[in-house]
């Protein structure tokens, strides 16, 4: 039976990457091995085509196949399905498609367009209305690619009237204040809980795990350093945390570069033996010889720094 994503979710759904060819097409053999390295890592649940998953690259049939794919392989991991689109049906299409599969729940980003709260909460009661109340939706809420930002009452307010809107996938920047806000408004008896994680790549972890979140979306190619970091400080031991956290820090920022890091990520899972090819679909951003030796040198210094905590 699916395990689906609910309010008191936590822990590490990575963010998977969608593999190519050197020509463009789909791995799916490598869609295989990344679903294993990823396993092997620990961590919570995956979360299948996201904004760095090129999801916006892939035609619908190749969305399908990921999704077939990569949940057909992914056994007992509860898989999270990104389904944003400019069309509600298409949207709703691909999301049944994903929820016939299995997945634990749908992830909706703002539809484009004006930065209006009433706009945005039509849109979000349109698509819970066409998916159904039975579809745990995850609200992205990531105003630097949408470029509509939302505040803290609007969230509060869909997930209180919206009672399967269950997760905030929250990538604000800076967005700290937006968890305080979201964790003191719950202390309201009324206010029913709504799980956290958080992405922008995992850069303030720590602290957004300090303001109440539980745990990570994200995509970093060191997945095992977001599944620790959350252990730890769920377990209380939250200096530990930040220090495990701190020796994979020159990697992470270096990967958090707009418009190059997935070209980054994408190499440093293909050196680690999760994907065959670190190709990104055209458009996308290809590494020049200096660009992959500067790479590996972050590679060997963060395993170096790792050898030497033991």
């Amino acid at each position: 039976m699916t395990q689906l994503i609910d309010r008191t979710t936590r822990g590490v759904y990575i963010i998977a990457a969608t593999p190519f060819a050197e020509d463009g097409a789909l791995d799916l053999d490598s869609l295989d091995r990344l679903v294993d390295f990823y396993a092997e890592t620990g961590v919570t649940g995956l979360t299948l085509l996201g904004m760095m998953g090129e999801a916006d690259k892939l035609t619908p049939e190749e969305r399908r196949a990921v999704i077939d794919r990569m949940m057909s392989r992914a056994g007992a991991l509860p898989v999270v399905v990104g389904v944003s689109d400019a069309g509600i049906g298409n949207l709703t299409d691909l999301g049944r498609h994903a929820m016939d599969r299995g997945a634990a729940g749908l992830m909706v980003a703002p539809s484009r367009g004006p930065a209006r709260e009433d706009r945005v909460e039509g849109y979000f009661h349109a698509v819970a209305a066409a998916l159904g109340a039975d579809v745990p939706l995850v609200f992205q809420d990531f105003p630097l690619t949408t470029g509509v930002p939302v505040s803290p009452a609007l969230i509060r307010r869909l997930s209180n009237d919206l009672p399967q809107m269950v997760m905030l996938k929250h990538e604000d920047w800076p967005g700290l204040t937006k968890i305080t806000a979201l964790r003191a408004q719950e202390s309201a008896a009324d206010v029913p809980r709504l799980s956290i994680l958080c992405g922008n790549g995992g850069l303030y972890l720590p602290q957004e795990l300090a303001r109440g979140a539980d745990g990570a979306m994200t995509g970093f190619a060191y997945p095992e350093a977001l599944v620790q970091t959350v252990a730890l400080h769920h377990a209380g031991r939250t200096d530990a945390a930040e220090d495990l956290f701190d020796a994979y820090l020159p990697i992470l920022r270096h990967e958090q570069q707009p418009g190059w890091g997935l070209a980054l990520r994408k190499h440093i899972l293909m050196r680690r033996g999760a994907i065959a090819s670190a190709a990104t679909r055209a458009p996308g951003p290809r590494l020049t010889t200096t660009d992959v030796a500067e790479l590996e040198r972050l590679m060997a210094r963060t395993e170096r720094r790792l050898a030497e905590r033991g």
